[in-house]
């Protein structure tokens, strides 16, 4: 409409049963809409919640093994990382030595090593096996 006097903008805009709404208040003159703003905020706000609901979000799960978990046990905890996978969580795979187990930290870091080597196909190790304390982690992430 090119510039317009404030009060003929507002009068056009009350003929239409809109709203003049001020877009650049900074600009020489200030740039001014005629909109409906209650449907405008009423879609803003339909944005952000379609925005929010394309939004990836994730866990962490925890998995926690001994040095001297038998195989039968490591092949269920690998089906649970299997399945927390699948639902895009990532998996924080911990060993935890107790008392004397401590010195067997090198069976740790090959049970992590033969844990993310099974894991392969459907994870990737996001953090290398790391010694802290009496745990060792790894975590795993979906491919």
């Amino acid at each position: 409409m090119g510039v317009v006097p404030t009060y003929k903008a507002l009068a056009i805009a009350g003929d239409f049963g809109l709203d003049l709404v001020e877009v650049s208040p900074n600009a020489n003159p200030p740039v001014c809409k005629i909109m409906d703003y209650g449907r405008y905020k009423y879609e803003q706000t339909k944005k952000q919640q379609e925005a929010k609901k394309k939004q990836s979000t994730f866990q962490i799960k925890e998995i926690k093994v001994r040095p001297k978990t038998g195989e039968h046990d490591i092949q269920v905890k690998l089906n649970h990382i299997n399945r927390f996978i699948e639902n895009k969580d990532k998996v924080k795979v911990t060993v935890v030595f107790r008392g004397r187990e401590i010195t067997l930290s090198n069976r740790g870091r090959e049970l992590l090593a033969h844990i993310a080597q099974q894991a392969e196909e459907y994870a990737n190790v996001e953090q290398h096996p790391k010694f802290e304390g009496r745990t060792m982690t790894m975590v795993l992430a979906p491919k």
